[in-house]
């Protein structure tokens, strides 16, 4: 994943301890979003406006972009409450910056980046979903059995838990890489959705191909991945989903009608 090179000093704890007019109002922003977020989430879920996503038998541009726009609503909805104690300590380093725009353009930009990032993951998700939908019931039985074992293994690997490590410790996250100015705020932004793309991707897998992105799976991985980074000791229900997960694909393997059942509970979005 992606390390740092600091050019300039991380502003010291007095800067970034207090919390001015502007840190709550990022808080306040980033909170609306998230609401209308999963407030467009659960709507389109319980009126069924997008069900079926993962079925689309063809590739076409247009399905293709309703699928990344409706996969960026939902991105955001998963992972910005998870992402707020980031982007408000990165708030409450540009408190003394001169001027109104020197102190929100780089929060914006490094927001904007963030979420992007987790959009544009939309594309191959929407490519993969074609992909699996156009498989026979066995065949895709077997492909969500073994992309089960393997999210699982990520979740043990070392990999897994250096990326969360950073997303677990926002001022380690700047110490280690700080730049300022709005070019500082867009290569945190990228940096930070690397490793936060880098810990979750797995999670993301099970969510389209086990869960057919239905909104009980939808709920159940936006809590987990809120878990493992805010929760005390969540390197270990990292662990423990990964075990989970393994041992899910095992009986999927065992038992490929299973398949079904997980891909088929509740509204899909």
């Amino acid at each position: 994943m992606p390390g740092g090179t600091t050019s300039e000093s991380v502003p010291g704890p007095p800067v970034v301890a207090g919390r001015d007019r502007a840190t709550v109002l990022t808080y306040a922003i980033l909170l609306a979003i998230t609401v209308a977020a999963w407030a467009h989430v659960l709507w389109s879920a319980l009126a069924d406006d997008m069900a079926g996503m993962d079925m689309a038998m063809t590739a076409g541009w247009l399905d293709g972009l309703a699928y990344v726009a409706a996969w960026g609503v939902m991105m955001a909805a998963m992972m910005l409450p998870s992402a707020l104690p980031m982007i408000g300590l990165y708030a409450a380093t540009q408190r003394t910056m001169p001027g109104v725009a020197a102190r929100t353009v780089p929060v914006a930009l490094f927001t904007l980046i963030y979420l992007a990032l987790w959009a544009a993951t939309g594309a191959p998700i929407y490519f993969a979903s074609v992909a699996l939908s156009s498989l026979a019931a066995e065949p895709r039985a077997w492909a969500v059995a073994a992309l089960l074992v393997v999210a699982g293994i990520f979740q043990l690997s070392p990999l897994k838990q250096v990326c969360l490590r950073r997303c677990r410790s926002p001022l380690g996250f700047f110490l280690g890489r700080w730049r300022g100015g709005w070019r500082g705020g867009l290569a945190l932004g990228w940096t930070h959705a690397a490793y936060c793309l880098g810990c979750c991707w797995a999670l993301m897998v099970v969510l389209v191909v086990a869960g057919a992105m239905g909104l009980p799976w939808v709920l159940l991985i936006a809590v987990v991945v809120a878990a493992e980074k805010l929760l005390p000791r969540g390197e270990w229900i990292a662990r423990a989903t990964g075990v989970a997960l393994v041992l899910l694909g095992i009986a999927v393997a065992l038992a490929p009608g299973l398949a079904a059942a997980l891909r088929g509970g509740g509204h899909s979005m």
